[in-house]
């Protein structure tokens, strides 16, 4: 049986994770109140951060930044794109 959570982002009842996907607090409250559809736009949205601003994520500033973003996008009304991203034509 899928494990159903209120989503924050979705605002709706929809499947949860299967797991808790980052440590600490932070990943409990993602675990227990994130669908796996609004993770995955934070993981593609993620994505596009590190290329545009060419981090990585081993560094300890950029995993900052990118930790800082995550709680932003999931919590906080959103998480900006950088000012000159485009979106790429399909």
């Amino acid at each position: 049986m899928t494990r159903t959570v209120n989503c924050v982002l979705l605002k709706r009842e929809a499947p949860g994770l299967a797991r808790q996907p980052y440590p600490g607090p932070l990943g409990e409250r993602i675990f227990n109140e994130v669908s796996q559809e609004a993770w995955s736009g934070w993981v593609r949205h993620q994505t596009m951060l590190i290329n545009e601003y060419r981090l990585t994520p081993v560094d300890p500033k950029a995993r900052k930044f990118l930790e800082a973003e995550m709680e932003k996008y999931l919590f906080g009304g959103g998480s900006q794109k950088p000012a000159e991203f485009t979106t790429p034509a399909s």
